[in-house]
């Protein structure tokens, strides 16, 4: 299937055009060459591939090509490839997108289905398998977890300090330390415990936070001011998890080293690995990822982070079966990656885990 085809105001933006039927069958020709090759391709080689024009007349099509921004030169070569931006409009508007096959559906079905009990166990089996399916690195995320709050209460611990707790439906228990001013009492500690415990219970703290803030203004009434106070700083005070450390995952460093252009540019291949480093800028990254719908395709400096080293990203979202978005599952490699072939794969794992860790949140 063909992927999404281009807007024509996309495609008249900056060095994209619009091409005519005999540019777009040539611009396909280099690109789906490089693609599987890796080489320049020149004119000569066009015509013994059954394009119905002199070699000059493809020259001419392929300068214009190159003047539009869609293709480049590489020195020491005739030859054409295409720029960042020429890959861009051909994923958009030409790939001709494949499918899994049966074998490697069943591969990652089996493979995931057994990969462990816990999250983390899942996410580990997941970047590693598709590192190896699509020959790059592969990058996932922990997702951030935020459990329902099962229970909370203030304890005193003298005149004038407290302990904020904050248990959740996970086992997962958060304490806060929280200056307490003259004049609290036991009931009014338990005053305010009351009144949380009965409008958090079983609710994320950050989906009831803001809500619970305005919930306070109207319930001053029925709560004395020391107990407002009190429900203000325990809301403040705790994360609910949020602040709990982040796994990030990468797979498959190694098959970067494999691609014929590494040995050639080993610049470029040292400013990728420092790019895998960047922990909270990838987590970053897949977490934009996560707010989109499908597979999402970045190329060179279509992402900040990956833009010195030239690389291509192809990540997508992984989700429960309610559609709540859990994290992002992504591919690394140089822009001549096989999209044809990583897109629908990254696009099916994300899914099966999406699955997997759904039934073990049930």
């Amino acid at each position: 299937m063909k992927s999404p085809l281009l807007t024509s105001t996309a495609m008249e933006s900056g060095s994209l055009v619009a091409l005519d039927e005999r540019a777009r069958d040539i611009f396909r020709r280099i690109v789906e060459s490089y693609l599987q090759t890796g080489e320049p391709v020149g004119s000569r080689t066009l015509s013994l591939t059954g394009v119905a024009l002199s070699p000059a007349s493809i020259r001419n099509t392929m300068q214009d090509l190159t003047l539009a921004g869609l293709l480049g030169a590489p020195h020491t070569s005739a030859g054409r490839i295409p720029t960042h931006a020429g890959l861009r409009l051909f994923v958009d508007g030409l790939l001709e997108i494949g499918d899994v096959g049966a074998e490697e559906r069943r591969e990652i079905d089996a493979r995931l289905a057994g990969s462990g009990r816990n999250f983390e166990e899942a996410l580990n089996e997941a970047s590693s398998l598709l590192s190896g399916l699509a020959g790059g690195a592969s990058i996932v995320a922990s997702p951030v977890r935020e459990a329902g709050v099962k229970h909370v209460e203030f304890v005193a611990l003298g005149h004038d300090q407290a302990l904020a707790v904050l248990v959740g439906d996970d086992g997962t228990v958060e304490n806060r330390l929280m200056p307490l001013k003259a004049g609290v009492t036991p009931s009014t500690l338990q005053e305010a415990s009351n009144f949380l415990n009965a409008r958090l219970k079983g609710r994320p703290l950050h989906e009831a936070r803001t809500e619970m803030r305005t919930e306070v203004d109207g319930a001053r009434r029925e709560l004395n001011a020391a107990a407002a106070r009190l429900v203000e700083d325990g809301l403040a005070a705790w994360s609910g998890g949020a602040e709990r450390e982040r796994s990030l995952i990468v797979r498959g460093r190694a098959n970067l080293l494999q691609d014929r252009d590494a040995v050639e540019d080993l610049e470029r291949v040292r400013v990728l690995f420092d790019d895998l480093e960047q922990k909270e800028q990838l987590i970053g990254l897949l977490d934009g990822v996560s707010t989109a719908q499908g597979v999402r395709i970045f190329i060179g400096a279509e992402t900040r982070l990956f833009s010195l080293s030239g690389s291509a990203v192809i990540a997508a979202p992984y989700m429960t079966g309610r559609q709540r978005v859990l994290g992002a599952i992504g591919v690394i490699g140089p822009a001549r990656l096989n999209y044809a072939r990583v897109i629908p794969l990254v696009d099916y794992t994300a899914r099966v885990l999406g699955r997997i860790l759904d039934g073990q949140e049930t």
